[in-house]
Formats: C-alpha cells, structure tokens, sequence
C-alpha cells in the first residue's frame, strides 16, 4: 500500500445507502460528538473481518488525508478502511518501523503473547511488522510519549 495519511473516525451508523444509484458502493453515515461523517465504502474499502455494516453500530472509518475530497458538508471521503469498534477499544491504522513505533510517533506496540498477528485475509503472519501497514486493536496505554500498549490484534495489510 503507498505512503498514506490515514485519519480515524469514531462514531455510530446513522444511516447506510446505495452511492450515487451504485449498488456495488454505498454512503455510510456516521454520527459522533463533532457531528456527522459521511463515508463512501467502495468495492476497494477494506471492511475489517467483512463484518456486515448496520444502523446503530459502534465503528472506525478510515481516510486517507492526502487525497482530494469535495468542499461539502457533512464532509464526505472515500473510506479506506471501516471496522466494527468494540467499547473501551480504540483501532490504530498506519505504518511503524523496525521499533514498533508508528511512524506518527504516537504509538509504540509492545507486542505479547495474547497478541493475534493475521493477514487482512485472517491467515497467520510471521514476518516483520516493520514497514506494514497495520491495523491495531488495543485498549489501555501508558500516558508516555509515544503511549505504549500491547494490542489484542494487529491486521497486516499485504
């Protein structure tokens, strides 16, 4: 995957629709404390473990910040990567190097042994995270900088 600029954005499902009379591509609109986002989940947006997308679930979208959007409100982007969010978890999308640090700076991975290490299709992954572009669920991190956790899952996206 190129070099991106990925930015999360939390919320709940507030209404799915067909984009643009396109079966093949749907309008998600998601709803949070800064108000609503509209995301555009096409045939190459990466739905974490193709869970089924519904009204009123919890979930993570994904942009890219470096391509061009429309100058609309509610803004609208093409969805990169959307996932279901489980309370009290947060999901980190981005790149890290040889230290397991993410490019960023803001997250360092500690990885342990309960820590699930898959491919985007769900097979094990055994080689260098650095590099990768990861997908990371983890919950609680130290107040250092960058915050360290140890993730329950990363998802490589080969």
């Amino acid at each position: 995957m190129p070099s991106t600029n990925l930015v999360p954005v939390n919320g709940v499902i507030q209404s799915i629709a067909a984009f643009d009379n396109n079966c093949c591509m749907l309008e998600v609109t998601i709803r949070n404390s800064d108000g609503i986002t509209n995301f555009i989940v096409s045939p190459d947006t990466y739905v974490i473990n193709e869970v089924r997308l519904r009204i009123g679930m919890n979930v993570t979208a994904f942009y890219d910040a470096n391509l061009p959007i429309p100058l609309i409100f509610p803004p609208r982007y093409q969805a990169i990567f959307i996932g279901r969010r489980n309370p009290r978890e947060n999901i980190y999308a981005g790149e890290f190097d040889n230290d397991l640090e993410s490019l960023d700076g803001t997250l360092k991975l500690n990885l342990g042994r309960s820590t699930e290490i898959v491919t985007s299709n769900g097979q094990p992954y055994d080689c260098s995270l650095a590099a990768q572009t990861l997908i990371v669920y983890y919950s609680t991190t130290t107040r250092s900088i960058p915050a360290q956790t140890t993730p329950r899952k990363i998802i490589v996206i080969c």
